[in-house]
């Protein structure tokens, strides 16, 4: 006897559930379920703010930071877009183009030069000119150290042709070897016509002549005649004047200071600043400057802006919160950051910062899930984000009841 159909009918409705629930069942119980909802909170996540250096808007300058390897990192600079004269900076290019062909150790007198007729025609031309000049007398003996020192602390005319000629056969032979060097070590604005500055010729911007700076300041001679702590004695009493010295009271070492026509003041300098509990050296130009009404408070606002600058600042808060996650089910934590993270910024801009965490569902709390980082010019700085409360399993009934949401992840998860 053959089953009715009602009966057929039964049988496969009731199979179909019986393998609905076979099936059902286990999918929304072991399948995966949903990741986390991850919101950045905005205003923890905004950048901190930094002190930014203050220069003039029209003279040209920059400033920047020394390093213990001697490299150099700008900070700042103001209207340095062209090369423009650059004075009694040139000497600078002199002093480092001579000891880079004939180097002086930091006690060394170096060898003896014999004045000539035309170096005593130059300082007889240069004092008619009312022109920076130190005597010399024919016949007279300087040593290479006594003749740098001339250059670099009393601006001598004079002696920086003098120290060309020595050294390369005359001044035009010192300007081919200078403007080769320039280019050697990388100067693309810098370029020099004499020894002396003395001529609109010679350019620069503010960026090179602090960068400059630093090349005088990293060699052990040099740095020895401008600190004053050479041992070594001037050769038959050549004492020379510190002409450029300026805002000394002020912790401020003046590298080069002129006027010329062309280049109006220019002045080259270092200084120490305070940083956290560090000392920090750096180097700052600027030409083009009217007077010492206008240049004198804004060195003194550039080395005070750097020093400020150079306080360490809050990048990352530990303990702060900076985003939180939800899952669908309702659990909710906090993205923590486990460590706090302080940074001279020097001037550069901080960025907001970046929350990076790996795709979960479910965590036990202080697990670390992710990192948030603040970059500040080239440098980055992290922490490590974790969880301040678990994301658990949501349980049976949410499984057997949010269908669709396990479906979603099951497909997410191909």
């Amino acid at each position: 006897m053959s089953p009715s159909p009602g009966r057929v009918v039964g049988i496969a409705v009731g199979a179909l559930a019986i393998l609905g629930i076979g099936v059902y069942g286990p999918a929304m119980l072991l399948g995966p379920l949903p990741d986390v909802t991850i919101t950045a909170d905005a205003e923890r996540a905004a950048a901190p703010a930094s002190v930014a250096v203050t220069l003039p808007a029209d003279d040209a300058s920059a400033v920047a930071l020394l390093g213990d390897d001697g490299e150099i990192t700008p900070v700042a600079a103001s209207a340095d877009d062209e090369p423009s004269p650059i004075g009694g900076a040139a000497k600078l290019v002199t002093v480092l183009t001579v000891l880079d062909a004939l180097p002086l150790g930091p006690d060394d007198d170096g060898p003896a030069i014999r004045i000539g007729p035309e170096d005593f025609t130059d300082f007889l031309t240069y004092s008619d000119e009312g022109s920076r000049a130190l005597r010399v007398s024919p016949g007279d003996t300087w040593s290479e150290r006594d003749t740098v020192r001339a250059v670099l602390l009393a601006s001598s005319n004079n002696h920086a042709d003098t120290l060309a000629r020595w050294a390369f056969g005359s001044v035009d032979a010192y300007v081919d070897r200078a403007n080769g060097w320039l280019e050697d070590e990388g100067f693309a604005a810098t370029r020099v016509v004499d020894a002396t500055g003395l001529s609109g010729g010679n350019v620069g911007t503010a960026s090179e002549l602090a960068r400059l700076a630093a090349l005088v300041v990293a060699d052990p001679a040099l740095a020895g005649m401008l600190e004053g702590t050479s041992t070594s004695t001037p050769t038959d009493d050549r004492r020379v004047p510190d002409a450029i010295a300026h805002l000394e009271d002020d912790g401020i070492r003046a590298l080069s200071r002129s006027y010329t026509d062309e280049a109006a003041i220019s002045f080259v300098w270092t200084a120490d600043i305070r940083s956290g509990e560090t000392d920090r050296r750096m180097v700052g130009a600027m030409t083009g400057v009217d007077d010492y009404d206008t240049l004198d408070p804004a060195v003194l606002a550039a080395v005070e802006g750097m020093a400020a600058a150079s306080a360490p600042i809050e990048v990352i808060t530990g303990g702060a919160a900076y985003g939180t996650v939800a899952s669908a089910w309702g659990d909710r934590a906090n993205l923590v950051a486990t460590s706090g993270r302080t940074d001279a910024a020097f001037g550069a801009a901080a960025d907001d910062a970046v929350i990076e965490v790996e795709p979960f569902a479910t965590a036990p709390a202080g697990r670390a899930v992710g990192s948030v980082g603040v970059r500040i010019g080239d440098r980055e700085v992290t922490s490590a984000l974790e969880l301040d409360a678990p994301i658990e399993d949501p349980g049976l009934f949410w499984r057997l009841t949010h269908p669709a949401e396990l479906i979603g992840a099951f497909l997410d998860g191909d």
